[in-house]
């Protein structure tokens, strides 16, 4: 039987590099994820709950 003669490199080869950044990727976006929360805690906590309903009424109030 004869055998094909392939130019392409194998696929396993080409899909193994990829794994290893998938790690670094979750951990950044958990990073990011992180300081995002952090963010809006700080800010929560500096300007207080009144400037945030003011916000959340003030954007319902302008679509309608």
């Amino acid at each position: 039987m004869v055998q094909p003669i392939s130019t392409q490199p194998e696929l396993r080869s080409v899909l193994r590099p990829a794994r290893g950044r998938m790690p670094a990727i979750v951990v950044g976006a958990a990073g990011l994820g992180t300081a995002l929360l952090f963010g809006a805690l700080v800010l929560w906590f500096h300007y207080g709950t009144a400037v945030f309903f003011e916000m959340i009424t003030s954007g319902i109030a302008s679509c309608f």
